[in-house]
């Protein structure tokens, strides 16, 4: 039993974290949480929806047909500080010394390959120019003016991009002027997530960041705008305290701060199915801030999302159909079969062995609790050794099997057989999602029922030398979506292009032609 003192009580109090949550967090932290099942993978034929020309015709003409009477919002997670994104070059300020070392015996030595390609190829970096006018210099002939390059480019009296959020830096470089992902988020929107001559846009940030949005929204809103016909609704919403989790010690105890306060960290992208749940829309399409391109290639990123959301829209007029017919129990043996086969071949629901053994009336009630649910339809792309997430059939702790995305984190590596039916997986996940969270009736489902609480991760963290374990909630398309119907479709390469280095800026996706 975990004591708490009234200070404590406060402290949950002022968090909207309930002490009952907390509890049930730090009992969590004693029983763990279990590995998911891997079932199989999914694979194109048994879980991935691979399509044809002509169905991505028909599919996109669904979309174009229907989208001005559709309500449509792009949600965009942008809550990542670019920290991360400059981890090498962070390294190069603590470690170089200009003055003692050559550059090229320190790329040598310390087989620096990252940082001898961004100096290699700096003229394509996008920011490239400005920080040579801002360090007076002409070109990085001198071992100096690098270390001078970095410094200004990371520094708290330089441009300070190591702690900008990743949505605000300059990712490429047009004729006359940068440009951010914040800004290509607003004019891809043109292409595939405007109704009439409206875009809505939902961007999930820190809220220490917000000015810095609200200043480059008022910047660049109106060029976008111009630019392509469009006006741009954009809000915005953070990820709220109450998500945060408790820290504990290695043996389950509440880790405290030197003042003695308990210890909460952020729940990870997880908590962000509350931001998700508060949005309203018919349909919602997710991608993470920094999968962008350059607008030249926008037309083949378009015309993905747009199969994706043709893909919805049928299964939509199907499952809505059909829960009709369901809701006024007008139906014989053959509708009922029918029903089941297309939750069973369209839908990828698995049923149980026992469910012919049940009455008419609880089969209708099963098929409608499997039609009524959230619907998001995933693109996968194919496996070319890039990390993240992949497509797999999992069983959970009663024995069902569904569709999951799914980390290497939770899956039981020592496991022979769990580690073999891993790593045959041929698609990884972009974070490319089209949602539908409204019901036949028209009526918005609640997100949070739908949520495998068992599907977070516990990790090992340190503070001020001393250990601690953190818990971060079920992913965002991990076991937040959980018990959503599951679609996965295979999507272009072409349409993964996220910056997680600095040096990811050099990739052709990234380069203006």
């Amino acid at each position: 039993m975990i004591e708490f003192t009234q200070r404590d009580i406060r402290q949950l109090e002022e968090k909207g974290i309930s002490r009952k949550t907390v509890e049930a967090q730090i009992r969590t932290f004693v029983e763990g949480i279990p590995f998911i099942n891997l079932h199989g993978p999914a694979v194109v034929g048994d879980g991935i929806l691979k399509t044809d020309a002509k169905q991505d015709k028909r599919l996109v003409e669904k979309f174009e047909s229907s989208q001005s009477k559709l309500s449509l919002l792009k949600f965009v997670p942008a809550s990542g500080a670019a920290s991360r994104m400059f981890k090498s070059l962070f390294n190069f300020l603590d470690t170089y010394k200009p003055d003692k070392e050559r550059f090229s015996s320190y790329v040598d030595r310390k087989e620096q390959k990252e940082i001898g390609e961004f100096f290699e190829r700096a003229t394509e970096l996008p920011f490239y120019e400005m920080v040579l006018k801002r360090i007076g210099q002409k070109n990085l002939s001198e071992d100096s003016s690098k270390y001078a390059f970095v410094k200004e480019l990371l520094s708290e009296e330089g441009l300070n991009y190591g702690f900008y959020p990743k949505g605000l830096l300059p990712f490429h470089k047009y004729k006359d002027h940068l440009v951010t992902p914040f800004e290509e988020h607003l004019l891809e929107a043109a292409y595939y997530a405007r109704s009439k001559d409206k875009a809505f846009l939902h961007f999930t940030i820190s809220e220490q960041h917000q000015t810095l949005f609200n200043t480059e929204l008022k910047k660049v809103g109106k060029r976008a705008s111009e630019r392509t016909d469009t006006n741009f609704i954009v809000d915005y919403s953070y990820q709220s305290q109450a998500t945060d989790t408790i820290a504990v010690t290695p043996d389950n105890q509440p880790f405290r701060n030197e003042d003695n306060s308990v210890l909460f960290r952020p729940g990870g992208h997880g908590a962000l199915i509350q931001n998700l749940d508060q949005q309203d829309a018919d349909i919602i399409f997710i991608k993470n801030i920094d999968n962008v391109v350059t607008r030249d290639k926008c037309d083949e990123i378009a015309r993905s999302k747009k199969v994706l959301a043709g893909v919805l829209l049928e299964l939509q007029e199907q499952i809505f159909n059909f829960s009709n017919i369901l809701e006024e129990q007008t139906m014989d043996g053959n509708t009922l079969d029918e029903v089941k086969s297309f939750l069973e071949n369209d839908l990828n629901v698995r049923f149980s062995e026992n469910f012919s053994g049940f009455t008419l009336g609880q089969q209708i009630e099963i098929l409608k609790d499997k039609l009524n649910r959230p619907i998001r339809v995933c693109g996968m792309v194919k496996n070319e050794g890039e990390p993240g997430g992949g497509p797999y059939w999992v069983k959970d702790r009663n024995g069902n099997i569904s569709l999951q995305i799914v980390e290497s984190a939770q899956v039981d590596l020592s496991h022979e057989q769990q580690t073999a039916i891993f790593k045959k997986a041929t698609h990884f996940n972009p974070v490319d999602l089209v949602c539908g969270v409204k019901d036949f009736k028209g009526n918005k489902f609640n997100l949070m029922n739908y949520v495998d609480e068992k599907q977070g991760f516990i990790t090992r963290k340190t503070k001020e030398g001393k250990e601690l374990k953190a818990l971060e909630l079920p992913g965002l398309w991990n076991g937040a979506m959980a018990y959503w119907n599951t679609i996965f479709v295979e999507v272009p390469s072409s349409t993964f292009n996220p910056v997680k280095t600095v040096n990811d800026l050099l990739k052709p996706a990234h380069q203006v032609n």
